[in-house]
């Protein structure tokens, strides 16, 4: 497993930005495809966005995409999520996942991932 550690996270107006860091501490950091899900109160965990080991191949979930850019800097062990156009409906808990295995080119599912961040919350006010 990795350590994983989230940072950027507050308060926004609807249409505003906000961008997600997340530290990682393992060195075949490049190794592994990255994650970010949210978790909303009362809601279950949910995927969000997925990038390749290379930064190379992302996914999105349908809710999030053309709104949100998940990218990564390997030689700085970060992944981060730019949120743009931000939504009440985003507000949530997000987390950064490392996968279990370097095999997963894109992963989107929470139990493709056995490493999970301490969480950051973001706040969209209307």
């Amino acid at each position: 497993q990795v350590q994983l550690v989230e940072s950027g996270g507050g308060l926004a107006q609807a249409g505003g930005s906000l961008r997600l860091s997340c530290a990682a501490s393992k060195r075949t950091f490049s190794n592994y495809a990255m994650g970010w899900f949210r978790q909303a109160p009362g809601k279950e965990r949910e995927f969000v966005a997925a990038i390749s080991r290379s930064g190379g191949s992302t996914a999105y979930a349908d809710s999030v995409k053309g709104r949100f850019t998940i990218f990564r800097d390997n030689a700085k062990s970060t992944v981060y999520l730019q949120m743009n156009s931000l939504k009440p409906e985003d507000t949530a808990v997000y987390y950064c996942a490392a996968p279990a295995s370097g095999r997963y080119l894109l992963p989107t599912h929470t139990d493709e991932y056995d490493s999970w961040g301490q969480g950051t919350q973001v706040t969209v006010s209307s």
